[in-house]
């Protein structure tokens, strides 16, 4: 049962449909027994252990705000004194005093705690931060675990370079083996459209792109705005290109306001899914951002084009910007493919040594753990 349910796992989080697909794919036969030597395995599993120390010795009820929405520097309110309790338990403050004030020492461990749970830095206590150290003990504990399965169940290559793109973190990274050369933020699939994980070799950079519409987009979105007879076609840059299943084949035209912005970089699948500029700068402003329809957005494309092209000398600063501006699709081939990872981790410690949590936006988190108790039956 243990060796199915692995496999099972690796094929929901690989986006695998089928048993024979998954026994093709070269070096899968050695996945379901992986060791758990990695060093984030351990980080975790020692994170574990402590918060069993903590939940055996302190009681973790829910706190309450009091009348004021927001508890903020120099204000005082016995609420603080808990506050400071469970961040010093926590790690994010050390002898905080136990008084009920308000104070920058306070302040910052508030920021900390802010940063590790991808909530606004802003030093403030606020709804968001009371919901966060609200979460029971226990709930955080099965976090780790299911992601310590997950990194058990992970065959991705950490050597050489390589492009990893967390879900929950919303996050993008570029590795030099165990070196961050490059990070961005990113905008990922909402709920109804939720980015696959999966794993493939990006190969292609198209400056200027146009944007093929997806047939459901076209049939649950386009076709209704054309039905009204207005001109949204031509206020929106796109045209028809031909006809397939009763569906208008669309595409938008390069240009500043072209879905994809003005770059995207390939990786073939079977998903359709790429990274890609936006046009839409300001939901990079949000903490929360699952907003596409599965494809992922880029807050510095440029950046990863010049780190792509790099050893591609006809590819300087400024020919990238152009390429990116000339209104013209153009296709450049990578001398030298570079590894792409779509992962989906909600716990991890980072390379300060902070512990991290984010929201299983895509109830991930819930089905793996489901399946580990299907297991454990």
């Amino acid at each position: 049962m243990r060796h199915y349910l692995l496999i099972v796992t690796i094929l929901f989080f690989s986006g695998y449909s089928d048993l024979q697909a998954y026994a093709e794919k070269p070096g899968n036969q050695s996945a379901v027994n992986p060791k758990p030597d990695n060093r984030q395995y351990k980080l975790l599993q020692r994170a574990v252990e402590r918060y069993e120390r903590i939940k055996a010795r302190h009681d973790w009820p829910p706190l309450v705000m009091p009348a004021r929405s927001v508890l903020k520097l120099n204000d005082t309110s016995p609420l603080i004194s808990v506050i400071k309790e469970r961040l010093e338990l926590l790690g994010d403050i050390r002898r905080p005093g136990p008084n009920p004030d308000f104070t920058l020492k306070l302040e910052e461990a508030v920021k900390t705690f802010q940063l590790r749970h991808g909530l606004d830095d802003d030093g403030i206590v606020g709804p968001a931060f009371i919901k966060a150290l609200n979460v029971p003990l226990d709930k955080r504990i099965q976090q780790m675990q299911v992601n310590m399965e997950r990194i058990r169940l992970d065959t991705m290559d950490i050597s050489g370079k390589r492009i990893v793109a967390n879900i929950p973190e919303y996050k993008l990274y570029v590795y030099e083996n165990s070196k961050e050369v490059l990070s961005m933020d990113i905008v990922v699939g909402k709920i109804t459209n939720p980015t696959i994980i999966f794993s493939d070799t990006l190969e292609n950079v198209v400056f200027s792109p146009y944007w093929n519409v997806p047939a459901s987009i076209v049939k649950n979105e386009i076709l209704p705005e054309i039905n009204k007879g207005t001109d949204y076609l031509a206020r929106n840059n796109m045209e028809i290109t031909g006809k397939l299943d009763g569906l208008p084949i669309i595409r938008q035209k390069p240009g500043p306001e072209n879905s994809l912005g003005n770059v995207k970089f390939l990786f073939p699948n079977q998903y359709d899914i790429y990274f890609h500029d936006t046009p839409s700068k300001s939901l990079f402003e949000r903490k929360n951002r699952a907003f596409s329809h599965g494809c992922i957005r880029l807050s510095e494309p440029q950046e990863l084009a010049k780190y792509l092209l790099q050893d591609q000398s006809e590819w300087n600063d400024e020919k990238i910007l152009d390429a990116m501006n000339a209104g013209k699709e153009k296709w450049v081939k990578l001398r030298e493919a570079i590894p792409v990872s779509i992962i989906y981790y909600t716990a991890w410690v980072d390379q300060w040594g902070n512990l991290n949590f984010r929201d299983d936006i895509y109830g991930h988190d819930q089905e793996l753990q489901e399946l580990s108790l299907m297991d454990s039956n």
